[in-house]
C-alpha cells in the first residue's frame, strides 16, 4: 500500500516537478560534455604540435572555453540541485511523516560523529548534508550523510603538502535511549572471520574498542564482532532480542554497518560509495525508482528504531 501511495505521490506531485527542471539537467549536462570537449581539443592540440608557438594560443582558448563552460554548468548545477532538494527530496521526506524536519544544507555536528568513536581514525572537519531529525514513538533521532576527514601534512622537496583523507561516505545516524550506559559496547561487521572462519577470533581478544565479547546467537556471531570496556554492560545491551534485529536490519539492508552504544545514545553508521539524495546528471531526473531508493532510505531509519524499541529495557524508562 505504501509504495502505491508513494507511485501516487511521484505522478501527482514529483514527476511534474521533475519535467519542469529537466530542461535545467539537458543544458548542464550540455555545458559539461562542452566543457570535457574543450580540455580533450586543448590537450591534443598541444600535445600534437607542442613546438609550435602560434598553437599555444588555440590550445589555451579552447581550455578557457572548456573552463568557462564548466563554471556554468557548476553555478546552474547548484540551483538545479537547491530545486531538487526543495521541491523532490523535502517531499519524500514528509510522505514518510510530516513532522520530520529536514534541512539539506545541514549534518550531524561533527562533535557527535566523533562521540561516536565509530571510525578508528582522528576526525579533523566533517562535511555532509540531508540532515533529518525527529521522534518516533518516544524515541528522538537525528541522521545524516557525512564525510568525515582527517588532515594529513607532508613535506616534499622542501614543499609542504596539505591533503583532506575521507574516512567514510554514507548515513549516520544517533538516537537517545534514555537509559545512560557506563560501559562503551561496539557492534563492528566481521568480515574477517567470513573470509579466514572462526579460528581467527583468538586473534581478535583485543581491540581499540576495547574487549572481544563472545555471544550465544550464531547467525549474530557469523556477522558482527563485538567489542567493549563491559562485558557485563554489553550482554545488558545485546540481549537476544537486540541481537535479533540487529540481524534483520543486516539482511534488509545488504550494507555494512555498524553501531556504538556510548553514554545515553546509540550511533549508526552505513557506508555506501555513492551520493544518496542527490539529482542524476548523465540520466532523466524523471525515474521512479530514484524517488523509491531514496524513500527507502530514509525509511530505513524508521526500521532500526522499531526492531530496536522490542528491547523495552533499553529504549524507555518504563
Amino acid at each position: 500500500m505504501e509504495n502505491q501511495d508513494l507511485l501516487m505521490l511521484f505522478n501527482q506531485e514529483l514527476k511534474p516537478e521533475l519535467e519542469s527542471i529537466e530542461t535545467q539537467r539537458k543544458t548542464i549536462k550540455r555545458l559539461i560534455g562542452v566543457l570535457i570537449a574543450g580540455l580533450v581539443l586543448a590537450k591534443i592540440t598541444y600535445e600534437s604540435i607542442r613546438n609550435d608557438y602560434v598553437a599555444w594560443p588555440v590550445a589555451i582558448g579552447l581550455a578557457l572555453i572548456g573552463l568557462v563552460m564548466g563554471a556554468k554548468a557548476m553555478l546552474k548545477y547548484f540551483k538545479y540541485r537547491s530545486i531538487f532538494k526543495k521541491e523532490v527530496v523535502t517531499k519524500i521526506v514528509h510522505f514518510i511523516n510530516p513532522y520530520y524536519v529536514y534541512d539539506h544544507k545541514r549534518h550531524i555536528n561533527a562533535s557527535d560523529v566523533i562521540k561516536s568513536n565509530l571510525f578508528g581514525e582522528k576526525i579533523d572537519r566533517c562535511q555532509g548534508d540531508d540532515f533529518v531529525s525527529g521522534i518516533i514513538d518516544k524515541t528522538d533521532f537525528q541522521f545524516s550523510e557525512i564525510h568525515p576527514q582527517y588532515k594529513r601534512v607532508t613535506t616534499e622537496d622542501g614543499q609542504r603538502k596539505t591533503e583532506w583523507i575521507t574516512i567514510f561516505n554514507g548515513l549516520f545516524f544517533m538516537a537517545d535511549f534514555n537509559k545512560h550506559l557506563n560501559a562503551e559496547t561496539y557492534v563492528l561487521p566481521d568480515k574477517t572471520e567470513k573470509r579466514l572462519g572462526q579460528w581467527i577470533r583468538k586473534f581478535q581478544k583485543n581491540s581499540d574498542f576495547g574487549t572481544l565479547v563472545k555471544l550465544e546467537d550464531p547467525t549474530f556471531e557469523s556477522e558482527f564482532k563485538v567489542f567493549s570496556s563491559s562485558q557485563q554492560e554489553a550482554r545488558y545491551v545485546l540481549t537476544p532480542t537486540m541481537m535479533q534485529a540487529i540481524v534483520r536490519i543486516r539482511q534488509t539492508l545488504k550494507e555494512d554497518f555498524r553501531f556504538s552504544f556510548i553514554g545515553n545514545r546509540v550511533y549508526c553508521a552505513v557506508g555506501f560509495k555513492k551520493g544518496l539524495f542527490e539529482p542524476r546528471i548523465r540520466k532523466s531526473g524523471v525515474n521512479f525508482r530514484d524517488v523509491e531508493f531514496m524513500h527507502q532510505l530514509f525509511s530505513l531509519i524508521e526500521l532500526i528504531i522499531q526492531e530496536m524499541n522490542l528491547n523495552t529495557r533499553i529504549w524507555t524508562k518504563e
